[in-house]
């Protein structure tokens, strides 16, 4: 790229508001990590609902069988709906941190700078992100839940058609069943998860920053290092929770009797009926996603921000 084009560049992007900027780096972040994991989190899924058919045959097992049965694609059965949710998630998720932060900054302006500030302002982040786009993360779940051929009922599996055709044949029908709670089904332990998740994530990410040298904090290497374990720390302690929420977005598919129960209710239905570990099934694949999903998400958000000339925190908030 010549110098008059660079130059050029940089006048359009010191027109735009930083917070576009953040929504745009924010997103794309997002959407590069889900795509990046989408066949681990669907096997995820299925195994979260105890999809009968595929917690017997393990992780290898299962994957053989979607290739057999759905082709490459059946891994990405769902990731539309998961994408067109996780870039304004990821947008709105990273920019209402950002500006979070500086709110609490100048509101409170005796507070540190330190890592409890980061866990303040990415948890009340990311029950905003949650509540503006929960209903694509059903919409995921139930088409994810989805397996060409077969549907569970209780323990044996049967040849039905599917249940839902797309993104919007599913929105139409959930609404069109429940109103505007069925397409918040499962929103309450996201939002118990969401807030003490985002905010370890946040806080993680940003303590272990804090210990690198200021000339190697840009390193690629350093932001995958960082985000990694800041992704796996946070997913450890509010797993469960991610499993009672998967369950209950699939709950009228699997029982087949329509019943919908709260969060404490299905915590202890899961516990009773399907043991503890059950809360952990699927963890070891998460760990195998959540660790290049939000690297590449922390790796892509500061990419973008640095591409887009986003200034320092310290020249936003002063």
């Amino acid at each position: 790229m010549s110098e008059e084009s660079l130059r050029e560049e940089e006048g359009v992007l010191h027109h735009v508001p930083v917070f576009a900027k953040e929504l745009v780096a924010g997103g794309v972040a997002g959407g590069f990590a889900k795509t990046a994991v989408a066949p681990l989190e669907r096997i995820k899924i299925l195994f979260q609902t105890r999809r009968g058919e595929f917690r017997s045959i393990g992780l290898w097992g299962s994957l053989q069988r979607i290739v057999k049965t759905e082709g490459i694609l059946g891994f990405y059965r769902g990731n539309g709906a998961s994408v067109a949710r996780i870039v304004p998630y990821a947008a709105l998720h990273y920019t209402a941190y950002e500006e979070y932060r500086r709110w609490i900054i100048e509101g409170f302006p005796d507070i540190g700078r330190g890592p409890l500030l980061d866990l303040t302002a990415g948890s009340i982040a990311g029950g905003t992100s949650v509540l503006f786009t929960y209903p694509l993360d059903l919409v995921r779940t139930k088409l994810a839940y989805q397996v060409a051929g077969y549907h569970n009922i209780g323990s044996g599996a049967s040849h039905v058609e599917q249940v839902y055709k797309g993104i919007l044949d599913c929105i139409s029908k959930i609404y069109g069943e429940a109103g505007i709670r069925g397409l918040y089904r499962g929103a309450a332990p996201s939002l118990y998860g969401i807030f003490p998740y985002a905010g370890l994530k946040f806080y993680f990410y940003e303590k272990m920053k804090s210990q690198v040298p200021q000339e190697h904090k840009k390193d690629i290497l350093v932001n995958l290092v960082c985000g990694s374990v800041a992704g796996l720390l946070g997913q450890t302690l509010t797993y469960p929770l991610d499993v009672v929420r998967r369950q209950m977005q699939v709950q009228t598919l699997s029982d087949g009797e329509g019943a919908v129960k709260g969060t404490m209710e299905s915590l202890v239905t899961i516990v009773q009926k399907q043991g503890w570990k059950q809360l952990f099934s699927g963890l070891s694949i998460n760990y195998m996603k959540v660790v290049p999903s939000v690297a590449i998400g922390f790796t892509v958000y500061d990419g973008m921000k640095s591409w887009m000339r986003v200034p320092p925190r310290e020249e936003k908030t002063h």
